[in-house]
């Protein structure tokens, strides 16, 4: 061998000893960089697909915002045309340019979770019933998953915490009141803390069975903080209280906790007119009967009759 091509040999077996050297540091630096938000993490091989000729461009951090913010105007006509599919994708690149924005997580769950799965609850495309019912599980599944990839980016977003719980307590979309409950706390103590919260992680615990038996003692405790008055938990607090002590009369309890007669069964009739959701009615039925019968309520103003009402409607 020459002593050129030696020096040429020796020179390239160099560099690739000091890159398989710097290699390892280089990457724990890059990590430590992304980890430390000062450095994004790379777009995915689909989302550059997506982009196109662009990518380049937004590869270089600066434009990612505003190719998001085009991107979101494109969902928009996707979704004046209720083309879901556009909507979704659209969304699910927004979030790759802008993960840490809980602002578009939230907007393409509310897309995909509650308007594509209410285009397909309402049926408006008059599909056969299965087909239609299918899609919406289709498109619910899909907006949850999204939306608990969102909290997996921004774990302490109230907003996307909120979000979720208000997505597990919806009677009309599979709901699971454990998981609303936990996801209502999370909001309560994120990063815009809601106090008001707290009443519903109460309001998912008392329609779960397994948790209603447990659920009294934080009601109390709820009952003296701001909002305690609230009717909606006072009529809870009444149910759970009943639920307690069946023997307990419920005509004398509802007066002590309401103002007055009249104030215990406009509240106690709004409560049991609420037949979407779950709630303990424990003593309501029997007390609102007595209360009809001492403010001497009319059959046609009857809470009993108003439900029948709605109960047909269903």
């Amino acid at each position: 061998m020459s002593p050129q091509l030696r020096r040429i040999t020796a020179a390239a077996l160099f560099l690739v000893v000091a890159g398989a050297l710097r290699a390892p540091i280089e990457q724990r630096m890059t990590e430590h960089l992304q980890a430390e938000g000062m450095l994004r993490a790379p777009l995915e091989i689909s989302t550059q697909k997506k982009l196109g000729q662009g990518f380049w461009a937004v590869s270089l951090g600066g434009l990612r915002t505003l190719v998001a913010s085009i991107l979101s105007l494109r969902a928009q006509t996707f979704f004046d045309d209720k083309y879901w599919d556009g909507v979704a994708e659209a969304y699910e690149t927004i979030v790759q340019l802008a993960p840490e924005s809980p602002f578009y997580w939230d907007t393409g769950y509310w897309h995909m979770g509650i308007n594509a799965v209410s285009y397909y609850r309402n049926n408006y495309e008059d599909l056969p019933p299965a087909r239609a019912r299918a899609l919406q599980h289709t498109w619910l599944v899909r907006a949850t998953r999204f939306l608990e990839e969102g909290i997996r980016h921004n774990p302490r977003s109230t907003r996307l915490w909120r979000a979720l719980g208000t997505r597990y307590l919806n009677p009309h979309s599979e709901p699971d009141y454990s998981k609303a409950a936990e996801a209502f706390r999370m909001a309560s103590e994120g990063d815009a803390p809601l106090p008001f919260m707290r009443r519903f992680v109460a309001y998912a615990q008392v329609q779960d069975p397994e948790m209603v038996g447990s659920a009294l003692p934080y009601v109390e405790e709820l009952r003296h903080e701001p909002g305690g008055k609230v009717p909606t938990l006072v009529c809870v607090h009444f149910a759970l209280l009943m639920r307690q002590d069946p023997a307990r009369d419920g005509l004398s309890l509802a007066t002590e906790m309401f103002d007055g007669e009249k104030d215990a069964y406009r509240k106690l009739g709004t409560y049991f007119l609420d037949l979407d959701a779950n709630y303990p009615m424990n003593g309501v039925e029997e007390t609102l009967r007595k209360l009809e019968k001492i403010l001497a309520v009319p059959e046609t103003k009857s809470v009993f009759t108003a439900r029948a009402h709605l109960e047909n409607r269903k």
